[in-house]
């Protein structure tokens, strides 16, 4: 292999690597990565590499724990559609390459990004059998009101060809020990293959699903096939809102894996330390709400229009008014899409991707802010 393409994959699994690393908040409380770990992280993330020498490994005998595959970026063909759930507001979908090939190795928590006829990026938690390396399978609920990707992906004809990039992991999964897994609607997607590997591996488990109601949850009839006492079904309806007393009864030690939305998400991580929980990992479907900012204004350099953006508005909300076919996906700081380039100003970091020396010229504006007056961004 030549040195540049070999200095090109490095580079790519260094990468892949970020998109499955959280830098801790630094020393004085702000909400951006601690700049000291950020570098020791790059430093390893560069050696691991090397080590690795650029190659995908997996172990069918592991726990769980495969190194992370590369991310390819692949013309994908759907292949099957299912709508699921009573209430028909979710589908599932299955992509497969057009000339039948194995598609890249994939564990329990990872997900892909779709690139959509639109231009959309979006991302979907893959929920299928990570055993079959023919397909990669996700279920996405419509969100009429929403940005247009869950509309697009529930209007996607079998023999459509998406360009499909990954897989990823923001969200790992250790298969040992004890584990509590809290999943809300949708995003039981993401929960169910560790579930279903947790059962395979032995592991003390407990699984709590909750919904509005029953109508509205998709793999239900999957998941109370399985008659087990480890599982328990809550829906708003019948239940009520669960409180994050709820939410967290049954732990008692190991881990606590939690996917759904924010609300959900802010009760448990509010709430886990008064438990028995050693660690706590969690995936958002939707995008955090923006707290501890003050209002401050950008300017387009393309067109000089001059926008403000409001103290619990996120910039690219702010942008969209006027720009909206700016490219965005995660709305969460880690998969890079909405990158743009700062010409002035000082922006706030808000994100998990950018390395120091990359936050000196460019923000992610699905999360990262300023701390008042004006940035001027390469848009």
């Amino acid at each position: 292999m030549g040195l540049r393409r070999r200095w090109a994959l490095l580079t790519e699994t260094v990468e892949t690597f970020r998109q499955g690393r959280t830098i801790p908040p630094d020393l004085y409380g702000r909400a951006i990565p601690d700049q000291t770990v950020s570098l020791v992280t790059d430093a390893l993330d560069k050696w691991f590499a090397l080590l690795d020498h650029s190659t995908t490994h997996t172990d069918s005998n592991s726990s769980g724990n495969a190194a992370m595959p590369v991310a390819q970026t692949l013309a994908l063909t759907v292949a099957r559609r299912v709508v699921l759930c009573v209430d028909e507001q979710v589908v599932q979908l299955t992509f497969t390459s057009p000339d039948g090939t194995d598609l890249p190795a994939w564990v329990p928590g990872m997900h892909i990004d779709l690139h959509l006829p639109s231009g959309r990026r979006r991302q979907y938690s893959l929920c299928g059998d990570p055993a079959d390396r023919s397909s990669y399978t996700v279920a996405v609920r419509l969100i009429p009101d929403g940005g247009g990707g869950s509309q697009e992906m529930h209007r996607l004809d079998i023999g459509t060809e998406i360009l499909v990039r990954g897989p990823r992991n923001g969200f790992p999964f250790v298969a040992r020990g004890q584990a509590l897994f809290i999943a809300g609607g949708i995003g039981i997607t993401a929960i169910l293959p560790m579930v279903r590997a947790a059962q395979a591996a032995g592991m003390d488990w407990q699984l709590l699903y909750c919904g509005r109601n029953r109508e509205s949850m998709p793999f239900l009839d999957e998941i109370e096939a399985w008659n087990s006492p480890h599982v328990r079904i809550r829906t708003d309806d019948v239940d009520g809102h669960p409180t994050p007393a709820d939410l967290l009864a049954q732990v008692t030690g190991g881990a606590v894996y939690c996917c759904g939305p924010p609300p959900m998400i802010s009760a448990v991580r509010t709430t886990v330390d008064a438990t028995d929980a050693t660690h706590l990992y969690f995936e958002r479907f939707s995008p955090p709400p923006v707290t501890g900012g003050v209002e401050f204004e950008i300017q387009l350099i393309d067109t000089g229009d001059i926008i403000t953006v409001a103290p619990d508005q996120t910039a690219l909300h702010a942008i969209r008014k006027i720009r909206p076919d700016i490219a965005y996906s995660c709305q969460q700081g880690f998969c890079g899409t909405c990158r743009t380039r700062v010409l002035a100003g000082t922006p706030e970091h808000r994100d998990t991707r950018l390395t120091p020396e990359e936050q000196h010229t460019d923000m992610l504006i699905c999360v990262s802010r300023a701390t008042g007056g004006r940035i001027v961004l390469d848009l």
